[in-house]
């Protein structure tokens, strides 16, 4: 009997292993939301990493979190490294290209609680007064990544923080204030 348990489980985990390995390589995580507002407004917001506090989706997580800056105050080259607790992590975000009103890339390094390098980029289009601003998230999933993608979806995990981030944006720069 020990021995059809043992070959079960080794069968069961023979499978497990396949699967995980046969899903993609890379993801891509993407949501967009317009906002009313010219992109001269809403660009700021992002090109100058102090001012994420008043919008990240990541800040409500961890009020504690610990952030430094170093480089220029905003476009590229402007870095941001964070220390928080489990739901934050641990890690930097470089602006890598800044194009004023257009386009906005980062090198993402997570440190904690899982290490990964991934690009992170917002992309601007008018569209009348409006600005329609897509923020979008790529990289490689290694194999620990692609196993926990067969019991959490990551697209809907970090899609509704990206959700998240944006309406918070959108009610800044769209506040009576002038954002």
């Amino acid at each position: 009997m020990l021995k059809i348990i043992l070959i079960a489980a080794a069968v069961i985990i023979a499978a497990f292993v396949i699967i995980a390995a046969m899903q993609p390589s890379g993801f891509r995580v993407t949501r967009s939301a317009r906002i009313a507002a010219p992109a001269a407004s809403v660009f700021p917001h992002i090109n100058d990493l102090h001012k994420w506090k008043a919008w990240s989706p990541w800040a409500k997580l961890d009020a504690a979190a610990k952030e430094s800056f170093e480089g220029p105050p905003a476009g590229t080259g402007a870095v941001m490294r964070w220390a928080g607790n489990n739901n934050v992590g641990e890690g930097s975000m470089t602006i890598t290209e800044s194009r004023a009103y257009e386009l906005i890339r980062f090198r993402l390094e997570f440190l904690k609680p899982f290490a990964a390098t991934n690009t992170a980029e917002f992309i601007f289009q008018p569209e009348g007064d409006d600005t329609v601003v897509t923020w979008s998230m790529s990289g490689q999933n290694n194999f620990i990544a692609k196993a926990i993608g067969l019991f959490i979806n990551c697209d809907k995990m970090v899609g509704g923080q990206f959700e998240q981030g944006l309406a918070q944006m959108k009610a800044v720069v769209e506040a009576p204030t002038g954002g």
